[in-house]
């Protein structure tokens, strides 16, 4: 049964480790070993980003993509690893390249899988499914405060990372969606 104490625990055990990234890709792995257990106690029906632990040392957060749903290409400045508990999360991995970024690869993730980025990535992230995609992402640091960048997705200038203007997106996402909810019109 997936706890979100107990997945707290563990990945701050797991940051006592040697290999802290290695330990918690082990923890993560285990919790999306059981899918709709993890869905069952976080939920995936609405886009957002819901910080589930919050210290200086580590930051995990329940990240649900709304369908079709992209945020726009951002760094972490801190090792991160990535669970998919539902649906699939496309990552596009950049590198700085004078006046913008300039694409380097990609990977797809899709239920169960784990994937560590190390703490000079940048990446964007897409939800190519009809339906929400929900993914445990865990920061081997304080990810709320960490000062970070984003990039303009058009014009590629770098920003300063703007935690309210995600929430908007992940908003606007949600927003796009509701005619689908509600139905046709009377």
């Amino acid at each position: 049964m997936f706890s979100i104490d107990d997945l707290t625990g563990r990945c701050r055990a797991a940051l006592g480790e040697g290999d802290v990234r290695g330990a918690v890709k082990e923890v993560l792995a285990r919790a999306v070993s059981d899918p709709g257990a993890v869905a069952g106690a976080l939920g995936h029906e609405r886009g957002e980003l819901a910080v589930l632990h919050h210290s200086p040392d580590l930051t995990i957060l329940n990240v649900v993509w709304a369908p079709g749903m992209t945020l726009y290409p951002h760094d972490h400045r801190m090792w991160a690893a990535i669970a998919i508990y539902a649906g699939q999360e496309d990552n596009t991995f950049y590198r700085r390249r004078p006046g913008g970024l300039k694409t380097s690869g990609g990977k797809e993730l899709r239920d169960g899988d784990v994937i560590l980025l190390g703490d000079d990535t940048i990446h964007s992230v897409t939800n190519p499914r009809r339906q929400f995609t929900g993914a445990i992402h865990v920061y081997g640091g304080d990810f709320i405060n960490e000062p970070r960048s984003q990039w303009d997705p058009v014009t590629q200038e770098e920003q300063p990372y703007d935690l309210e203007q995600v929430r908007r997106e992940f908003a606007r996402a949600n927003g796009a969606r509701e005619p689908e909810r509600s139905g046709p019109a009377s």
